[in-house]
């Protein structure tokens, strides 16, 4: 078994690419094609509407006496926690890139990804029957862009590719595989050095390497993450799918997981359709029958598993069990959500989540009509569950429903999706998400919390100093000995702190960035408790920022645009005009910094200044003063 991510850029060919597995291995009979709306993975009517993927679709099929699981994630970058959660539950990965472009913004996000999850990778070099296409200059920028070391397994030609390792000239006459002994036997070299370079086994027979041996080895180096296998072909034209299929089962590996021990996995996307409320889990250890209660260790709930699904994008087959490195569709699971952990009560266990990032864009939804009105909390509270890089919250000043995003077009896309499901909503325009921030801080901030009313009373004191800290995180210490404040105390401080950390002084933003030390601190004997010194905390902090020097943070974003060399004076100043700082110029090219508030619209802008010809694309950046 393989399970494995097809990962890019947008518009790098992903799509295209799994579909052609599909149509090779037998999975499907025709050919599904992106700009059709005829795939099988982009089933959802926006995605086939955009041309883009916008859900990470699951598919599975077989080839060669293994069963490969694929998972097929978006390109954009405001879908890439889609991306994060299918890299939590995969063991490898095709990192497709355009033969034109190479590594694009959004190809380093997904390499950076796969990197904090050790999840191995191939390369396949995609669209190379364009004009402009170069497979030197994409290797190239695997080393200079990811620093990388690339083995080239294969080198183009005509209607194919030659197989280094397998000695061989592939190539496709009508859709079908042609193969001829002739190969590049000084390609083949290089190809022999540069693995020596790093397998000692390999360098043991450099004079005279086998094909076994130099598989293995490239094997192992895949597996260490030391090097990334290249492969190169066109998936629209049919061309390198097979031996990209043979690299797969070659050089990624198995999952590992031990069927007879007791059961762990792991949810990582719910999903509500027509078959009605799916949970997609990856089963690490032990096996999953249908009509099994299972455990969440996170919530102490039992779970009964109705029926378990083997999933092809929209479709699914029933199946009686599922085992130790199944990735399969749970219906039956009410409460579990992305990151939950399923396993037994006799041996609970809870695995670390995928992290979510902090929403960036967020729009005011409002009911159309009454009845709109009294649907929209279930709504979005239904789309916050089968995506949770949205987030909902009440405006305190407006009394406006906010929902929030990643970029102007998931949210775009969060609230067609309310249309969809039958609410009728108006959107207001899209604001950024500001923070604030400590620019010079206070020290010995005294506050007092005192409160008799009848009954018990309430007394906090606490002495807060409150400082800069590099980055967006938070910091808390207490230096308070002698016991004035016992430790209890100190932790009902610092969870007081962070609740004031919601709304900062300057405009109701979150506050980041700062670190709080408490000082000293007095307790009543009577008095004092765990709730007092929470309230003595949030409020002291709220009056420390109050008299600390702030700044208010917007949200940035690397910007690279790609447009005919006589329009990018005009595409300079327009980006300047954006408040953006120019990072990088060539010829036809622009990178730059700007605040991400100034690309709603951008889209249209530059279509507009350069007849249609230029194109962009946008990674996040964090976050800058203003």
């Amino acid at each position: 078994m393989r399970n494995l991510g097809i990962l890019a850029h947008v518009d790098a060919g992903k799509t295209t690419l799994t579909e052609r597995i599909l149509f090779r291995t037998g999975a499907t009979y025709k050919r599904g094609e992106v700009h059709h709306g005829t795939t099988v993975t982009d089933f959802d009517p926006q995605e086939r509407e955009r041309g883009i993927t916008i859900f990470a679709a699951a598919v599975g099929c077989d080839w060669n006496g293994h069963r490969l699981n694929l998972i097929d994630t978006p390109g954009h970058v405001d879908f890439t926690d889609e991306v994060e959660r299918s890299l939590r539950v995969l063991d490898g990965a095709v990192v497709v890139l355009d033969g034109v472009a190479g590594v694009e913004p959004q190809s380093e996000a997904v390499w950076r990804q796969a990197d904090r999850y050790g999840v191995p990778r191939i390369v396949f070099v995609n669209k190379l029957d364009r004009p402009g296409a170069d497979l030197d200059a994409a290797v190239r920028s695997l080393r200079e862009r990811l620093g990388v070391t690339p083995l080239v397994a294969q080198v183009p030609v005509e209607g194919g590719v030659v197989d280094l390792v397998g000695r061989r000239t592939l190539t496709w006459v009508d859709g079908e595989q042609r193969v001829t002994p002739e190969f590049d036997g000084p390609a083949r070299r290089r190809l022999e050095e540069a693995v020596a370079e790093l397998h000692p086994a390999a360098l043991e027979e450099l004079d005279a390497m086998p094909d076994e041996t130099l598989r293995a080895a490239m094997r192992d180096l895949t597996g260490a993450g030391t090097a990334v296998v290249v492969l190169c072909g066109s998936a629209y034209r049919g061309i390198g799918v097979e031996p990209l299929l043979d690299a797969v089962v070659d050089y990624l590996p198995a999952p590992s997981g031990d069927p007879a021990a007791p059961l762990t996995a792991l949810a990582f996307k719910v999903h509500s359709g027509r078959s009605g409320r799916l949970t997609f889990v990856r089963v690490y250890d032990g096996a999953l029958a249908k009509g099994d209660t299972v455990w969440d260790a996170g919530t102490g709930r039992t779970e009964r598993v109705g029926r378990i699904l083997r999933v092809q994008a929209d479709r699914h087959t029933d199946v009686d069990r599922a085992q130790a490195g199944d990735i399969v569709a749970l219906a039956g699971i009410k409460a579990a959500r992305a990151g939950t952990t399923l396993s037994t009560r006799e041996h609970p266990v809870q695995l670390e989540a995928p992290p979510t990032a902090e929403p960036l864009v967020s729009v005011a939804v409002e009911g159309c009509t009454r009845a709109d009105a009294h649907g929209l909390p279930g709504a979005l509270a239904a789309l916050v569950e089968e995506n949770p890089s949205l987030s909902v919250r009440t405006d305190d000043e407006s009394g406006q429903t906010l929902l929030s995003g990643l970029g102007e077009l998931q949210v775009e896309v969060a609230v067609t999706r309310l249309r969809e499901a039958g609410v009728a909503v108006t959107t207001g325009r899209p604001q950024v998400s500001y923070r604030e921030t400590v620019a010079r801080g206070v020290t010995g901030l005294i506050h007092r919390h005192v409160k008799q009313d009848g009954g018990a009373g309430q007394f906090a004191h606490v002495v807060l100093e409150v400082a800069p800290l590099d980055g967006t995180g938070f910091a808390f210490a207490s230096t308070v000995t002698g016991g004035r404040v016992p430790a209890e105390y100190v932790r009902a401080v610092e969870a007081g702190c962070r609740e004031a950390l919601a709304h900062g002084p300057l405009g109701g933003h979150p506050v980041v960035g700062l670190r709080v030390v408490l000082t000293d601190g007095a307790t009543h004997v009577k008095d004092s408790s765990e709730m007092a010194f929470r309230t003595a905390g949030r409020n002291g902090l709220r009056a420390a920022l109050e008299a600390c020097e702030l700044a208010l943070l917007e949200p940035v974003a690397d910007v690279i645009v790609h447009a005919p060399a006589e329009t990018l004076g005009g595409v300079l100043g327009d980006l300047a005009s954006r408040r953006g700082r120019i990072t990088g110029s060539t010829g036809e090219s622009v990178t730059a910094l700007v605040p991400l508030g100034e690309l709603f619209g951008y889209a249209t802008d530059l279509r507009s200044r350069t007849r249609g010809r230029g194109t962009f694309a946008t990674r996040p950046a964090g976050y800058r003063p203003v």
